[in-house]
């Protein structure tokens, strides 16, 4: 039922409106005869304070406000992938054609193209019985991905008719009859924002999501249905991990959500995204790709909307049977716009300002994440791993949004402004940074990786502790004080940083990195430190260990392409016979 009323104060994005006592929480309003897109976030009597996420200038007292009746929905069909959308899932490309560089303020368009036509293919037959989470048929939506149409939830029944045949996303391409007789099944969803998705069950993250990336690929993993946090200083490059894990992540769908960062940002994705070439298919990533862009520049409001668009979307092709990443891009100017609402509301603030509900907010959004059985009877299960960057100021991990994620989350990657301005990348800190999912994954590792992945990913964490510990005596007396042992360790310490976790996002060959070559890689380190050590035991001379040729070759093995693995049972040999040969002279010279 549509509520009609009228506004008596404008603050910014924040609207009073009065009259609206039929009205309910998080229904969406049209604000003035420009029909501004609106959402009332809070009741008080025949009060509705609502969250306009357009431009309000112009505005004032006495301006009428319509109910729709209902929540802020997302369109979920067809036509989702290759999109770009803004935080309220306005369609960027369609509003462009409309009205320009500058999208005009009231301006009202589908989600989902209407007039586009699918090709449909029946997964069942007539006389069939359907529950909801079944599939009816799947459209072929990119190259890449298999569109599967799903029972609505809430309908079941047996299938009386189901064609195939081009169709909108409003044709009927089904009819069911139950107890409360026929209904007709279109491709098009919609599906509250705020109101998670239902699911069969959920289960414990136990297979890694792998990402190429070395530094957490072995030292801080996640794991599949996994939630992970980027904090970081400006400059430190969050954004460009999040680049490198929605290119390269093992996961069906991408959905990235540029929430409040800089506009530069997103046009990099859109640049680079048709450009990639996903290594699975060839295809490029877009095919696979949902964006959802509400930069800096355009309207507060909107970001809180757009956090929650994209676990939305995300969870639609989760139920599907997908295994989705979502990338959040950041929480913090998300936080920024809740705490700017809760500022106009005059709520009590928390901490620096922040809603006292900040940390449940945050938990309502990760929480979502997750890998589950889904509805219907085929046993399928499907997942969303939530990757979210934290922009604390000035670096600052003690600020509210910074520490309520750090309760949430199980994996934390901590970008260090040091090692990126030293052109480390990933800048991602080893001595603060943790994944508590490693323990859990050891039966994954043990049987896809190799057994003695985590015992080799043991010693390179035990290394750069003992580096952090002995870099405290290189500083007050110098390298030359320490034993050959040391000086080893030292050594071994640089290799890891110079030539496993440092990677180079721009090569073509160093910016994904198998699990098979990440243990190759980390088997030619360990070797080399077990023989350096036994060659020291030998009283060799430690400026005779560094001088061998191997050395050159460990450092070089990262741009090894796949296909040439073979190589480093070479490079194996040829470092096992110097390293020999130089233990060797040492025991002649004693």
């Amino acid at each position: 039922m549509s509520s009609i009323g009228k506004t008596v104060k404008v603050s910014g994005p924040l609207i009073i409106a009065e009259g609206m006592a039929d009205a309910k929480m998080y229904d969406v309003v049209r604000v003035s005869k420009l029909g501004l897109i609106g959402e009332i976030i809070e009741m008080r009597g025949d009060r509705a304070s609502v969250q306009v996420y357009e431009e309000t200038s112009g505005l004032g007292p006495g301006e009428e406000v319509v109910s729709t009746g209902e929540p802020l929905s997302a369109e979920l069909g067809p036509g989702l992938l290759t999109g770009i959308f803004d935080g309220i899932q306005r369609p960027l490309t369609t509003l462009f054609f409309k009205s320009g560089n500058r999208i005009s303020r009231g301006v009202s368009v589908n989600s989902l193209d209407r007039e586009r036509k699918w090709h449909f293919v029946p997964s069942v037959k007539a006389g069939d019985v359907v529950e909801e989470g079944d599939i009816l048929g799947t459209v072929q939506e990119t190259e890449i991905v298999s569109h599967r149409i799903l029972v609505p939830n809430g309908m079941h029944g047996r299938v009386t008719s189901i064609t195939e045949g081009d169709f909108t996303i409003t044709d009927t391409v089904c009819v069911l009859r139950n107890e409360a007789g026929e209904e007709k099944v279109c491709m098009l969803r919609k599906w509250p924002v705020r109101k998670g998705r239902p699911y069969r069950e959920k289960l414990s993250p136990t297979r890694l999501m792998v990402t190429g990336q070395r530094v957490i690929d072995t030292l801080f993993p996640i794991a599949r249905g996994g939630v992970a946090a980027v904090p970081g200083p400006f400059g430190s490059g969050k954004t460009v991990v999040q680049h490198q894990l929605a290119k390269w992540a093992d996961a069906d769908i991408i959905v990235y959500v540029g929430c409040g960062e800089r506009g530069n940002e997103m046009t990099d994705v859109l640049n680079e995204f048709p450009e990639l070439k996903d290594p699975k298919t060839g295809e490029p990533l877009m095919k696979r790709t949902v964006l959802i862009a509400n930069t800096s520049d355009m309207p507060v409001a909107a970001r809180e909307a757009s956090i929650y668009t994209g676990i939305t979307i995300a969870e639609y092709f989760r139920d599907m049977g997908y295994h989705v990443a979502i990338m959040a891009d950041s929480t913090s100017r998300w936080a920024e716009a809740l705490r700017e609402m809760s500022g106009r509301l005059e709520e009590m603030p928390g901490d620096e300002g922040y809603p006292a509900y900040l940390a449940s907010r945050l938990a309502e959004f990760y929480e979502r994440a997750g890998i589950v059985k889904t509805l219907g009877r085929d046993d399928r299960s499907g997942s969303v791993t939530a990757i979210g960057a934290v922009s604390p100021p000035g670096g600052d991990l003690s600020e509210p949004v910074s520490q309520a994620t750090l309760r949430i989350v199980k994996v934390f990657w901590g970008l260090s402004a040091s090692l990126a301005y030293k052109r480390h990348f990933p800048a991602i800190d080893w001595l603060v940074s943790y994944s508590l999912y490693a323990d859990k994954m050891k039966e994954w590792y043990d049987e896809e990786v190799g057994r003695d992945f985590l015992r080799s990913r043991q010693f390179v964490m035990t290394t750069l502790q003992e580096e952090a510990a002995l870099d405290e005596i290189v500083r007050l007396v110098g390298m030359d004080a320490l034993s050959s042992r040391d000086r080893l360790t030292m050594e071994t310490a640089k290799m890891i940083r110079e030539d496993y976790l440092h990677q180079n996002a721009f090569h073509e060959v160093d910016t994904f990195t198998s699990m098979k070559k990440q243990l190759l890689m980390l088997r030619l380190i360990y070797e080399y430190h077990r023989l350096a050590g036994e060659a020291i035991e030998s009283y060799a001379d430690f400026s005779d260990i560094l001088a061998c040729p191997c050395r050159e070759k460990i450092g070089r093995a990262k741009y090894i392409p796949e296909e040439e693995l073979s190589s480093f049972d070479e490079i194996f040999s040829e470092m096992n016979a110097e390293l020999k040969a130089v233990a060797q002279g040492g025991e002649e010279d004693v």
